[in-house]
């Protein structure tokens, strides 16, 4: 939400023409009709959306004036009780979009929970359930809750048994709470589908449909999604009524108010790169830096509080606590780096990042996309620096193409632009102390020194600035080669250029080699006896190792042992990630095939080939991607025999998700 909207935004609604006219029985939909049209008449304030007087009061105080255009033409549809299918990336105000209108018609009277959000990370689910109170800071004795895994159950219990108007949660909690009982949805009046397109791609797809199918069937449903690919489609298809459309469309891809550039570094050289981008950028005031494992959120934080820097990791291996503190650590400013994967850092809204830096190219454009939107946002300015090693070139162009945005070179800061930068720091720092400290007592040092050395005051001065200067120098230390700054650049990848003057085969070969990605065939040691699913597999290596879901191939399930097909030379700290993950209780110690043990395996069980016995397939999800873009047909998934394990429960969570 902003002041002025967005620029480079548009917005259209796209309405079901044959939608009838919703029932006035407040029973059913407890809902006012707006009296603006959003389609007819311009939107420039709060009040003309029929709003509330405390949700006003509290988005005065809060200096909210001008709706973005996804409030104005959601709010009204949601007042008037209808089915919602929205459209927009990151960073457009969809959270007010939702939650305003909904907290309009809560009855504060009734404590069981009227509102449920599902979200598919943790902290999406706290940023949710912020904002929720935020707005309803007004509203006497209103209270929303945030479940998700990592918490206490007990404390949710309790807290469930209490009573809350709202809840916000991820699928694999809420899910827990629906089966034992404790969350009751008798009186669930909407529920809201937030960022779907991230629980399809995280494999959370049937969970939502499972606990839509447990809410009840007057309800009204909202489902967003930045992108809208058809296994969504569908699930809206089946669970909507009637839904109006609206899309907010950009004029491109990521968000107009964040300036992009790259840096061509290789990998020994980019903590050096790193630093001296952070030394001399201008209006720099936090960042967030992004890396592909857990492992390297850990130590590259480490590394940047050794060269001064106020920074920690953000990844999943933290405790929920632990992670909620750096994040208020990085809001209150006793933080000004965060060093994250994208899964932790999913949901992040922090005012004060200026900066997004990708240390680690990201696997996909998506994820690029979502990375950058942690700045920029709802009006505000923002820089996106991208790490480029001279082998992912390619994969520049593609973030450029599907971004429709040019991301500009970034000249990388000399040994003297630095020191430069650190000179006019220091002298700064003298400055203001010859303004407002008393140097009385200085003064007599300096001159005892003066007398005692025989020395001239411009020497003293400069021994003293020597000594100041010692744990962080003004001057960078000399390397044996030549200043990374002045490197020449890396050759083009041979072909790059001639690539659309090559023959059409040959470009084909060519992506079907980047989306098979090399795969490789790793076993796993947990199987069908440890009543293990494709579903727990996808999920524990997704979220635990960072590896996207559409990077990991076909499973195939044995009684005591599983084979997977991930993306080949996998890097150890992923390997050792993997290895240290626990599927139904059970380390994966994973370990890749050799050639002839991945040729029985194969032979055994054909891929893509339908089986007796086969688990269901990962396109359980209806129209869900394939696993790999540019692949024909979907993940499959095998077993060795016709009935599933004894004690196999479906829909029951894997541990690691709760």
């Amino acid at each position: 939400m902003s002041q002025a909207a967005p620029a480079g935004f548009r917005y259209d609604a796209l309405h079901s023409l044959s939608a009838p006219l919703l029932s006035t029985d407040r029973r059913l939909f407890p809902f006012r009709c707006p009296h603006q049209n959003p389609m007819t008449s311009p939107i420039e304030s709060f009040a003309q959306l029929d709003l509330r007087a405390p949700l006003l009061d509290a988005l005065s105080e809060i200096g909210y004036e001008t709706p973005s255009p996804i409030q104005a033409i959601c709010i009204p549809h949601l007042l008037a009780g209808h089915d919602l299918l929205g459209e927009a990336q990151t960073g457009t105000g969809k959270t007010a979009a939702f939650a305003l209108p909904l907290l309009d018609r809560l009855d504060l009277a009734v404590k069981n929970p009227q509102v449920l959000v599902l979200a598919p990370t943790r902290e999406l689910a706290i940023q949710v359930a912020e904002a929720f109170q935020r707005y309803a800071k007004n509203l006497p004795g209103f209270h929303v809750l945030p479940v998700y895994g990592g918490q206490s159950m007990v404390v949710q219990l309790r807290q469930l048994a209490r009573g809350a108007h709202v809840i916000v949660g991820t699928p694999g909690r809420v899910m827990d709470h629906i089966e034992r009982k404790s969350l009751n949805l008798d009186s669930l009046t909407t529920l809201v589908l937030d960022e779907a397109d991230e629980m399809l791609r995280m494999g959370f797809i049937d969970d939502v449909e499972w606990i839509l199918q447990h809410t009840p069937a007057e309800r009204q449903t909202a489902l967003f999604s930045a992108t809208m690919p058809d296994a969504i489609r569908r699930v809206a298809h089946r669970y909507l009524r009637e839904p109006r459309e609206v899309k907010i469309k950009a004029s491109t891809t990521t968000v107009s108010t964040t300036r992009q550039r790259y840096c061509q570094i290789s990998v020994a050289h980019k903590l050096d790169a790193l630093t001296r981008i952070l030394e001399v950028e201008e209006d720099f005031d936090a960042a967030i830096i992004f890396v592909r494992t857990k492992t390297a959120t850990v130590e590259l934080a480490d590394k940047l509080e050794a060269r001064g820097y106020s920074a920690a990791a953000l990844n999943g291996d933290m405790t929920q606590q632990l992670r909620e503190r750096v994040i208020e650590q990085l809001k209150g400013g006793q933080l000004d780096i965060v060093v994250a994967t994208d899964v932790a850092a999913r949901g992040l809204d922090v005012s004060r990042i200026s900066h997004v830096i990708n240390y680690d190219i990201p696997y996909d454009t998506e994820a690029y996309v979502h990375r950058i939107g942690r700045t920029g946002r709802a009006g505000r300015t923002g820089s996106a620096i991208l790490f480029v090693a001279p082998r992912e070139m390619r994969m520049l162009k593609v973030i450029e193409r599907a971004t429709r945005q040019p991301i500009e070179a970034l000249q990388l800061p000399s040994r003297e632009a630095v020191a430069d930068k650190r000179v006019a720091a220091f002298r700064q720092q003298v400055a203001t102390v010859l303004e407002s400290e008393d140097l009385a007592f200085f003064r007599d040092v300096v001159a005892g020194m003066e007398s005692t050395h025989e020395a001239e005051l411009h020497d003293i001065a400069a021994a003293l600035a020597f000594l100041a200067q010692r744990e962080r120098p003004l001057q960078l230390p000399e390397s044996k080669g030549p200043d990374i700054a002045r490197l020449p650049e890396p050759r083009r990848e041979p072909g790059a250029e001639r690539a659309p003057r090559e023959n059409r085969d040959k470009i084909l070969e060519r992506r079907r080699e980047f989306s098979e990605g090399n795969l490789q065939r790793y076993r796993i040691e947990v199987g069908r006896n440890q009543q293990a699913t494709p579903k727990d597999i996808v999920g524990a290596i997704a979220n635990e190792a960072g590896i996207e879901s559409r990077y990991i191939g076909q499973i195939n399930l044995y009684e005591d042992y599983s084979t997977v097909e991930l993306p080949s030379a996998l890097p150890h700290d992923v390997l050792d990630i993997l290895r240290r993950v626990r599927v139904r209780q059970h380390q994966l110690n994973i370990r890749p095939l050799d050639a002839e043990e991945a040729k029985r395996d194969a032979a055994r069980v054909r891929p893509g080939a339908p089986r007796p016995g086969a688990a269901p397939r990962h396109a359980a999800h209806p129209g869900s991607k394939p696993a790999h873009p540019g692949r024909v047909g979907p993940r499959s998934f095998s077993s060795e025999k016709r009935t599933p394990s004894p004690g196999f429960k479906p829909g029951k969570k894997k541990p690691h998700d709760r």
